[in-house]
């Protein structure tokens, strides 16, 4: 029960003080306020609230509280969000439930006491299709929402009150685990229709599913007002089959405002009729901001040269056929003003910065007048990917592929070959450097040595190395997000594509790329996202605690197949980094042989914030004991997939017990 505003304690009780005797109470309701919206909701409005008289008042300002996030607070309990329905759930206006998966149907239901609600994301929660229905039925001022739509799901149990609500939503983020047209058809205004296909092709009795089950619905989506539509597909035929029905409906009519087409599909995806009568519609009548094609319909189509643009914000061609003559000529037009593009993906167009893809070979290098022409064309680019594809820059001053990303200083994400930072073609007759010493301040003046093989670095008054890609990143020092994985990396155990069992080996040029390069990330004081896979010259690990020491705001860290394959030459200065990865939530690591034994969880256990941990190691060891005692430790870890050498009878007797033990705290 909340307390009383003559039961709570006085300002001056409330102890909390800065230097010089100043209290935090002291500060301008602007920054508190500042300061509370970091604080998770369920915290914010059932214990900070409770403390002081002025706290109270500032806990429920509307800037607070009209926007609730319970994605991924893991302590939001079924009693907390109860509770904070019941205190604030009028004046709520967006509400992200999304991935609660803990909370039960009942407590699910508590969102139809929020009346006031413009927005809600309910996308893995427990909805049947009747819970959903009495939930809409509730909120006259939706017009935003994300749902799931699972097996059992029945359109004709929603009532006319959640159909009338439907009927007014304009955004909308359906997940579909079953095959149908879930509420589409009764959201008559959609202007924004978000489609995620994650439907296995079996039943769990194993019965072969078909797409034509959605055939029989006797209503069809709505698209006239239609200006965004996006479809993310997972593996699989049956997929397919959906999504194309999905697209028939949206062949026969075009929408006239449509300003954003994309579609995300792993592998082919063969046109058919409707697809074809869809994308001549479209060049003939809409004018996009966003497009993202499967990469069979664009490769050795004139699509391009037909589409319009108007202030295009976000392209995307991965593994298409694209060469770089095509994208000067018919994406930047000859280098246009592209100005207003924030997002392009090139990943795995190995071509797109040749000028002929015909006669290319993979060691061949880039064309650096392509890529100055894109790079001048699309000056605010804040999201870039030429992962998955080699390329390698020629000798010649200024034109290497970092010196020209150097100029794009707005990036916040950036995702690279490796073979595309070294700084020249390796030499076969010269000695590899060996690693020089380097201190690193740390503490009060205590410096710790770091093998690094580049020049020495001791603070702000040595100058940094001189290689491109230091270079690079000096030049962007608000990047958040990095990737640098090599051009023939495949992962084990891959999302959205085929396990490939027998992997090719690393590029050469990649050979150039080792523990300094690593050690340039550390200049991004804002990283928030880091990805390393497939540097084989990694040689001691040195430049990974200088990204610990440095790089303070890291939460995702992923690593695979650094270093020789055979061994994990990198394990001393990896557990030195965990230690002070303090804001750490996600830690996934992909390499053969690896121990993960109780030094490994002993360190990681300072990572205080870890949520997700994810190892993935063919012929590679665990300490059950030690990863025991490991979870009995950090208790916010709410997801830990292990996957080694561990006999199957092992592993299920661990998470037998790690179920027994911990279920009952998390």
């Amino acid at each position: 029960m909340a307390s009383s505003a003559e039961d709570m304690p006085s300002e001056e009780d409330t102890g909390t003080s800065a230097a010089g005797g100043i209290h935090l109470l002291d500060f301008s309701d602007e920054i508190l306020l500042h300061i509370l919206s970091h604080v998770p909701s369920t915290d914010l409005v059932l214990s900070v609230r409770r403390t002081c008289r002025k706290l109270a008042t500032l806990c429920l300002d509307k800037s607070l509280i009209h926007t609730v996030l319970l994605q991924k607070d893991y302590q939001a309990s079924e009693d907390k969000v109860k509770q904070l329905v019941k205190v604030i759930g009028r004046e709520i206006q967006q509400l992200n439930m999304a991935g609660c998966y803990w909370l039960s149907g009942t407590t699910v239901e508590q969102v139809a006491r929020c009346r006031s609600l413009v927005k809600v994301n309910l996308s893995g929660c427990h909805l049947t299709s009747l819970r959903l229905s009495k939930v809409l039925s509730a909120l006259q001022h939706l017009r935003s929402l994300a749902i799931d739509v699972s097996p059992g799901f029945d359109a004709t149990q929603l009532s006319s009150e959640c159909k009338a609500t439907l009927s007014r939503v304009r955004e909308l983020r359906q997940t579909l685990f079953t095959p149908s047209y879930g509420v589409v058809p009764c959201c008559t205004s959609l202007e924004k229709l978000l489609l995620y296909f994650e439907i296995l092709d079996r039943t769990r009795e194993g019965a072969i599913l078909s797409g034509q089950l959605m055939v029989g619905q006797s209503n069809v989506p709505h698209y006239q007002h239609l200006r965004v539509f996006y479809a993310r597909l997972a593996p699989g035929y049956i997929n397919q089959e959906v999504v194309r029905l999905y697209l028939a409906v949206l062949s026969d009519r075009t929408p006239e405002n449509l300003h954003a087409f994309l579609i995300s599909v792993p592998g082919s995806f063969a046109e058919s009729g409707a697809t074809k009568n869809l994308l001549d519609s479209m060049a003939r009548s809409a004018c996009l901001d966003a497009l993202q094609l499967p990469k069979s319909w664009l490769n050795g189509s004139a699509l391009l040269q037909h589409l319009r643009f108007s202030n295009p914000l976000y392209f995307s061609f991965s593994r298409c056929a694209l060469s770089g003559s095509h994208l000067v000529q018919r994406v930047i037009n000859g280098g246009r003003d592209l100005r207003s593009l924030a997002s392009l993906n090139l990943s795995g167009c190995v071509h797109c910065l040749s000028p002929d893809a015909l006669f290319r070979k993979a060691e061949d290098d880039i064309d650096s007048g392509i890529l100055e022409t894109l790079v001048g064309a699309c000056c605010n680019l804040r999201h870039l990917n030429l992962s998955a594809a080699h390329h390698h820059s020629a000798e010649g001053l200024g034109r290497h592929l970092c010196q020209l990303l150097a100029r794009l200083r707005h990036l916040r994400s950036l995702a690279l070959p490796v073979c595309a930072v070294a700084d020249s073609a390796p030499q076969a007759d010269r000695a590899p450097a060996p690693p020089a010493m380097h201190a690193v301040q740390r503490g009060f003046g205590k410096k710790v040595r770091l093998g690094v093989s580049s020049g020495p670095f001791t603070g702000q008054s040595v100058p940094p190395p001189t290689s491109v890609f230091w270079t690079l990143l000096r030049s962007v020092p608000f990047l958040e997000r990095l990737e640098l994985i090599g051009s023939n990396f495949s992962s084990a155990m891959p999302r959205n594509e085929p396990a490939i069992r027998n992997s090719l080996p690393p590029c050469s040029r990649a050979q150039s790329v080792g523990d300094a390069e690593v050690a340039a990330i550390g200049q991004l004081a804002f990283l928030r996202h880091l990805t390393l896979a497939q540097l084989p010259s990694i040689l001691t690990g040195s430049g990974l605690l200088t990204i610990g020491l440095q790089c303070q705001q890291l939460q995702s860290l992923s690593l695979a197949n650094l270093g020789m394959m055979g061994k994990v030459v990198y394990m001393p200065a990896l557990l030195d980094m965990l230690r002070h990865c303090r804001r750490l939530r996600d830690l996934r690591l992909e390499q053969p042989y690896f121990s993960a034994n109780s030094q490994f969880f002993q360190a990681l256990s300072q990572c205080s914030r870890l949520q997700r941990l994810c190892l993935v190691s063919r012929s590679g060891t665990l300490q059950p004991d030690a990863l025991l005692a490991f979870m009995g430790r950090c208790l916010h870890v709410i997801m830990c997939h292990m996957f080694t050498g561990e006999s199957l009878t092992a592993c299920k007797s661990l998470q037998q017990t790690l179920l027994r033990r911990q279920s009952g705290r998390r």
